[in-house]
């Protein structure tokens, strides 16, 4: 079988958030994997930038993906079809790149932070206040 090429595996500790986020933009491939817990902000994080998105076909995960549309979901329980589409990503990154914009799209229309975010705890401060 193929063999891991190590120099190209980077583990790289914790990592400043500016750091972090030029990463996540550079990132062909995004697996976010959760089951059962709650959708975390790596996910958003890597739609945000843009990544092409390989998720557990979860219901967190399925809160904001749609497979095929704006990522790619797969069973968590079966490693073989995660690691089939991870390369498939990786082999033919072009076919995939609309994923991660449409990923964009989504994470700046649903979750924009002067746009979106801020109004709504605004709304939402005005209306406990009274």
């Amino acid at each position: 079988g193929a063999q891991l090429d190590m120099s190209r595996v980077h583990f790289l500790g914790l990592v400043p958030r500016s750091a972090f986020l030029a990463l996540m933009q550079l990132t062909r491939c995004h697996v976010y994997l959760t089951y059962p817990f709650v959708l975390s902000w790596s996910l958003l994080e890597a739609m945000s930038a843009g990544a092409t998105v390989v998720g557990s076909d979860t219901p967190p995960v399925r809160d904001v993906m749609r497979h095929g549309e704006n990522g790619l979901l797969v069973p968590f329980f079966e490693p073989r079809t995660l690691a089939d589409t991870v390369c498939e990503v990786l082999a033919d990154p072009a076919r995939y790149a609309g994923l991660g914009q449409a990923a964009r799209a989504d994470m700046v229309r649903g979750y924009d932070l002067k746009r979106v975010t801020l109004p709504g705890y605004e709304r939402l401060l005005a209306e406990v206040a009274g």
